[in-house]
This record gives C-alpha cells, structure tokens and sequence, in this order.
C-alpha cells in the first residue's frame, strides 16, 4: 500500500492558522501544539488509508470523492477528495460550523 501525500489547498490552511489563533488568543499554547499534532496525526492516517472518511457530506452536497475525517479531541473536520497520486485537503472546519457554506465553491 502506498502512501499518498496529504496537500492542503490555501483554504485549508487559513483554517488552521485560524483555529491556532484562536486558542493562542485564549492564552493555551498547549491546546494549540495539541491541535497541530492531531492535524498531523489526522494527515497521516488519510494518506494511509484514505477511504476511511466519512462520505456524508459527499452525498449531501453532491460533490464526488469529497469525505472529511475528524481530528482526535478537538472539534475540527478535515475534508479531502483522494487523487491519483495526493490526498486534496480542501478546508480544516470546525464541527459546528455551517459545513455545507464553508465548502462552498471548492469544486
């Protein structure tokens, strides 16, 4: 089994910085390495084993491929779609947000 390299969009990676700017806001640097090492852990295991993500919102929004894994105790969401040869992180979302707004316009 290969393992595919995990790309994240630009988008992607605003949310992290968001979500990181966030918990360094409430002064917890620790909750902020915590989430980087569960985006990286998160990472990891989609590369591996990309078809384990949920396809809900793939159904929902009618976007083909697109399935999201949650990342381990914090409350965020990565979505991708699996390519031949990368994993296309498409946005890093907090689980409560309006999820169908904020992937939007990634087709």
């Amino acid at each position: 089994m290969a393992i595919k390299p995990v790309i994240p969009r630009v988008m992607a990676c605003r949310d992290v910085e968001k979500a990181i700017d966030h918990y360094l806001g409430e002064d917890a640097p620790a909750a902020a390495l915590g989430l980087v090492d569960a985006l990286e852990r998160a990472y990891a295991h989609i590369g591996r084993h990309p078809a384990t993500g949920s396809p809900r919102y793939e159904h929902e929004l009618n976007l083909p491929g697109l399935r999201f894994w949650p990342l381990t105790r914090y409350p965020y969401l990565v979505f991708y779609v699996e390519r031949a040869d990368h994993i296309d992180v498409w946005r890093v979302l907090h689980a409560r947000r309006d999820i169908p707004a904020g992937l939007q316009g990634e087709q």
